[in-house]
């Protein structure tokens, strides 16, 4: 069972990295920091513990091929916060206008009073579409899955549509 669940996982993410691979133009190196607040709600789809979901993220400058490393923080209006880290990919499907951004993430989840995911060790998928404005800030739209690839007997996932917005730090000098 657990094994057929991290297969399945695995399955998706790859699907999604060869969908970006294959739609996007080219991947860019904008050599840019941002810092990403988002607003959305969570728990879209069962909708049992549904609550809105604030958050933010620091996205480092790209490693190499576009990938940047992230850590961010969000909390609901249940109380439940996550704290994570991981990697997204700008893929640039309109150059310097338009990017996909698949990612994953690892963190540690406190309920508080919202939803039970099972466990404190939690894991984070998501996919972005974002629009570059002409200041390089960026404005998109996201879904997000968040489980415990069933390292625990519990296992309800939840998922997220968020807004998000990204400023360059360099905005700020």
């Amino acid at each position: 069972m657990i094994f057929a669940r991290m297969v399945k996982y695995t399955g998706v993410a790859l699907a999604t990295a060869f969908l970006a691979l294959t739609s996007a133009a080219h991947a860019v190196e904008d050599k840019k920091d941002y810092i990403t607040g988002y607003i959305g709600y969570f728990d879209v789809i069962r909708n049992d513990y549904n609550s809105a979901q604030f958050g933010a993220e620091y996205r480092a400058r790209p490693l190499q091929y576009a990938i940047r490393p992230m850590f961010g923080v969000n909390v609901t209006t249940d109380g439940s916060i996550y704290g994570y880290a991981g990697l997204n990919w700008d893929a640039e499907l309109i150059k310097d206008q338009l990017y996909l951004i698949p990612n994953f993430a690892a963190g540690l989840y406190h309920k508080g009073d919202g939803k039970n995911l099972g466990g404190a060790i939690e894991f984070r998928s998501g996919i972005e579409l974002a629009y570059q404005l002409p200041n390089a800030q960026r404005i998109g739209v996201a879904f997000n899955h968040i489980s415990n690839a069933s390292i625990y007997g519990h296992n309800p996932g939840s998922e997220t549509a968020l807004v998000t917005y990204s400023i360059p730090l360099d905005s700020f000098r």
